[in-house]
């Protein structure tokens, strides 16, 4: 959740956030670069872990009980991307641009589980196998499109920019496909998480986790499958790594997929049971995500606001970005701060939230029986 928030800043602070792209190998430098590329990480482990709440709440819930709070709990998501998110982002009440973004992803994705969960559990399993690893056999058919597939099948597969009604759009940005199969797997990661024997548990997540580790390596080394980006040798050796990790977002690839829950595996197995003042901090932004996530992107988008007016600038120059709605950061390209500054303001971001989620989470907290406190 912390970490999510430092590539929220970059987009509305840095010089180059909605301009450049801190991953082309010719105009990045390597602190950029890995400013973004740790950012992958959170995406797919949201959903991935999301799969594995999914597992985890059926010992409390019976299966009809679940299924229903899984569809219901997707599509409250899907409502909340496409209403409260889209504004946060946009700032338009016209709603010109609805984008369907990392929420809507995570909704359509619990949906789907909501109706899978009624399978046996290797059934799941093979169908996410069956998603993750085969989706990119798609790439093949994609790169003979010359113009966009068409709405459906970009919901499932490929970003695209498709017209609505009048001057509104609709700007899909994560296709479904491959996340309700990463969701999938995580839910079946579930049976590993909920061993009781500790030693077990950690060496079979180790064990999964290098796994996936090597099977990335080995796969991006052949540059045949797995990511439609392939990587090259560049300048030198630093910058080849980098082509080596930069993998394909938009629609998540297979290898970056491998690329991010390999490690979180590891992670999860090292850090699990640690306890200190550190990780109580961190754990408040935790229990509270989709709060969170509201919040924070309200408070990123004014913060870049008032930055915007204190540069001499009107609300009337703030409408004329190239996206819809109020959008500061988009106005006079390379006017942001430098990289060290946005790190500072991120830090200052998270620091300003800290209050409000333990309040809130302390709310959460005593009011139990309220239900609808489990969908925010």
């Amino acid at each position: 959740m912390i970490i999510m928030a430092l590539d929220h800043c970059r987009d509305f602070f840095h010089a180059e956030g909605m301009t450049g792209d801190p991953t082309n190998m010719a105009t990045t430098t390597p602190i950029l670069f890995f400013t973004r590329w740790i950012t992958h990480f959170c995406a797919p482990i949201f959903v991935f872990l999301a799969g594995t709440s999914g597992w985890l709440q059926a010992s409390k819930k019976s299966k009809k009980e679940l299924s229903l709070f899984l569809i219901t709990r997707g599509l409250w998501l899907m409502l909340m991307e496409v209403t409260i998110i889209n504004f946060s982002f946009f700032f338009d009440p016209h709603f010109t641009t609805i984008g369907l973004q990392t929420i809507w992803s995570i909704g359509i994705s619990m949906v789907i589980l909501g109706g899978m969960i009624w399978l046996p559990f290797y059934v799941i399993l093979a169908t996410g196998l069956l998603i993750v690893l085969g989706h990119n056999g798609l790439d093949l058919y994609e790169q003979g499109f010359k113009e966009q597939p068409g709405f459906w099948y970009s919901l499932v597969h490929q970003v695209g920019f498709y017209p609505l009604w009048g001057n509104h759009n609709v700007l899909i940005l994560y296709p479904f496909l491959s996340w309700s199969g990463l969701m999938m797997l995580g839910y079946c990661f579930g049976k590993v998480v909920s061993n009781a024997d500790e030693k077990e548990r950690n060496k079979t997540m180790w064990m999964l986790g290098a796994i996936v580790i090597v099977f990335f390596i080995a796969l991006r080394a052949t540059n045949m499958y797995g990511d439609p980006d392939h990587w090259s040798k560049q300048k030198d050796g630093v910058f080849t790594v980098l082509s080596f990790l930069n993998t394909h977002k938009y629609p998540p690839s297979l290898l970056y997929m491998c690329m991010t829950i390999g490690p979180a595996m590891i992670f999860l197995a090292i850090f699990s049971k640690a306890r200190n003042k550190l990780v109580s901090i961190i754990s408040v932004y935790g229990r509270v995500p989709f709060f969170y996530y509201i919040i924070h992107f309200y408070l990123i988008h004014v913060v870049a606001s008032i930055c915007f007016f204190a540069r001499g600038h009107s609300f009337a120059q703030g409408l004329k970005s190239n996206l819809p709605g109020f959008n500061p950061n988009f106005v006079e390209p390379g006017e942001g701060f430098s990289l060290p500054i946005v790190y500072a303001i991120w830090i200052a971001i998270i620091i300003i939230l800290y209050p409000v989620c333990k309040w809130y989470d302390k709310y959460k907290s005593a009011h139990k029986n309220n239900k609808w406190l489990s969908y925010l």
